[in-house]
């Protein structure tokens, strides 16, 4: 919830912050707009440099793809496919291991990007928004090379958009674009993150990876959802987070809006309501994290006060290599 008191008034879009660990702002901008292209161009360039100084050799994508190939094994963690088990090195380093696959064609990505009120918010370096727009662009460079293809449905409650997968990088600006351009919600509507989710089931799509990207905020209704879609597709959470999503400072009495149900009330913020807050939010997250883990797809975090692109970086060095403390367990390519 926002503040009544702390409204944020229209701005151009640009990096408000000047830190180079914020994305730029979305906030406003039409497809035509030229400085909605030059923020995409520097969120571009920002990605590119950052990511391919980091991440390089034979790094596939976000997470290992469908395939028939044998790769890597890695230890075996909580909510990884238990089909993929590699049996002999399990029994070889009496540790569980599952082996990864090389993709041996094309990968089909598809982008749910949640939209909703909630994610018109932020305390720190940015919008929640614009760190959506951040993280697809990222995905989309992390998967889009190679003639693979990569698609996005966009959800703020109101609307639903569905863009076709294509491969290219003029169809991957024109996606971007579409997606930092997307209306904002009317006050008092809700997000429906899970029909965003149904969406990609019918019609059935090519074998491939889906990417949820969204706050999670609000009831989780789209489990059952995301585990038909990860019958068929890897999966990976992208969750966006502010610092007042997790905990309320000390404000005093304020007056609070809840953008998603249109409802505004004044509060007296005790140390008694930001303990209860602190619980509730912590025992939110953590149906979440299991929800998701139950699915099988691995959670990106990202928070508006870090910098996204080092999360971004971290997470994919981490698939890629051994979970784990040590290297102990690796075992090299056969």
């Amino acid at each position: 919830m926002r503040r009544a008191s702390d409204s944020v008034a229209p701005v151009t879009i640009s990096n408000p912050s000047g830190s180079s660990h914020a994305p730029p702002s979305f906030r406003q901008g039409e497809l035509t707009d030229p400085r909605l292209a030059a923020a995409l161009k520097t969120l571009e360039l920002t990605v590119r440099r950052r990511l391919d100084g980091v991440l390089h050799g034979d790094h596939l994508g976000l997470i290992p793809g469908p395939g028939s190939d044998a790769g890597d094994a890695r230890i075996y963690q909580p909510g990884d496919d238990v089909r993929q088990m590699d049996w002999s090195v399990t029994a070889r380093t009496t540790h569980a291991h599952v082996r990864q696959t090389i993709a041996d064609r094309e990968l089909e990505t598809w982008l749910v990007v949640d939209l909703s009120a909630s994610l018109d918010f932020g305390t720190a370096l940015c919008e929640k928004r614009d760190l959506a727009v951040a993280a697809a662009a990222a995905v989309t460079h992390l998967t889009s090379g190679g003639g693979n293809r990569i698609g996005a449905v966009i959800a703020n409650g109101e609307e639903l958009v569905r863009i076709p997968a294509r491969s290219g990088r003029v169809h991957a600006q024109t996606m971007l674009r579409k997606i930092a351009t997307t209306p904002h919600a009317r006050d008092g509507v809700r997000g429906d993150l899970q029909g965003a989710i149904e969406s990609l089931r019918r019609p059935q799509r090519k074998r491939g990876l889906a990417v949820v990207i969204s706050d999670f905020l609000g009831d989780i209704d789209w489990q059952r959802s995301l585990r038909a879609i990860s019958g068929r597709h890897d999966l990976l959470a992208v969750e966006v987070l502010d610092p007042r999503d997790i905990e309320l400072p000390e404000l005093g009495d304020v007056v609070l809006h809840d953008p998603e149900t249109g409802r505004t009330r004044e509060f007296s913020v005790t140390a008694t309501l930001r303990a209860d807050y602190a619980k509730a939010a912590q025992r939110h997250r953590g149906q979440v994290e299991s929800a998701l883990r139950s699915c099988g797809a691995p959670v990106m975090e990202l928070r508006t006060d870090r910098d996204w692109i080092t999360d971004v970086v971290r997470f994919v060095s981490t698939r890629r290599h051994t979970f784990g403390a040590s290297n102990a367990g690796r075992v090299p390519r056969q």
